[in-house]
């Protein structure tokens, strides 16, 4: 007799979002991976973060943000920062839990990914520091 979990497959399968995610949304994960972020800040976090080889639009960037809502892998925060330093206009997005899982597996492929891309002598081996 199969156990109730031998039914649902491994238990360490990584939620799925949807659909896959584009490299522009995993970008936006990962700026949230760090720190709760408004939309401009997003943007600002992940041309950082990319030496400005990801240059997100606002009219992507929110599309994203609709789809990553939707598909519970973010959420808009409650609170705010002080008046002082908030503008009333902005919204603040948040990881969930879920996104965290979510964005870690696709971590976790693109690692495997290149991986291969090295044992193909596509890439040099990293040097470590």
């Amino acid at each position: 007799m199969q156990s109730a979990a031998s039914e649902r497959g491994p238990l360490s399968k990584a939620p799925e979002p949807a659909s896959p995610l584009t490299p522009a949304m995993f970008h936006v994960l990962l700026a949230l991976a760090g720190d709760d972020l408004h939309g401009y800040a997003i943007l600002k976090e992940v041309a950082l973060r990319t030496g400005g080889e990801v240059q997100l639009s606002t009219g992507t960037l929110y599309g994203i943000i609709k789809r990553l809502l939707n598909d519970g892998l973010i959420a808009e925060r409650r609170e705010r920062p002080a008046a002082i330093h908030d503008d009333e206009r902005r919204r603040y997005y948040r990881l969930t839990p879920k996104g965290r899982d979510v964005a870690a597996a696709e971590a976790e492929r693109l690692e495997k990914v290149v991986a291969l891309a090295r044992s193909r002598r596509l890439l040099k081996r990293t040097q470590l520091a």
